[in-house]
């Protein structure tokens, strides 16, 4: 490890080698997303500013917008006091972070015990990954 990426020795890591990771849009501060990061994943929004996580489904690393061109980028990677939550502060370029054709993944609100959907698709996702 190159001795600029000592940043990565601070995070407390899961079992996995994973930290949560949230993407913030930078201008309006709404919750967009929450995904995984893995060391590489890290460095390399560092090094890029382009948001790239861990997909654990897939086991690979993933560049946010690879196949949607919905990529976020980076403006600040924040720390939480605990180490173990990364803070990215990212302009969400098309509008989209979520793959349901959403501005956020956070679309539900809980109210009187149920999910209420709050949040339009603003683009169908048949669209997006055809």
């Amino acid at each position: 490890m190159a001795q600029e990426d000592s940043f990565l020795d601070d995070i407390k890591w899961t079992e996995d080698g994973l930290v949560p990771a949230i993407a913030q849009d930078v201008k309006t501060g709404k919750i967009l997303m929450m995904a995984w990061m893995n060391k590489e994943s890290l460095r390399l929004t560092a090094e890029e500013n382009i948001a790239v996580y861990w997909s654990r489904s897939r086991q690979q690393l993933w560049r946010k917008g690879e196949s949607s061109g919905h990529t976020q980028k980076v403006h600040s990677i924040r720390l939480d006091c605990d180490a173990d939550v990364v803070l990215l502060t990212v302009e969400q370029l098309g509008g989209i972070a979520c793959h349901t054709g959403r501005q956020s993944c956070f679309y539900r609100e809980l109210h009187d015990g149920k999910w209420v959907t709050t949040d339009k698709v603003l683009k169908d996702p048949k669209e997006i990954y055809s």
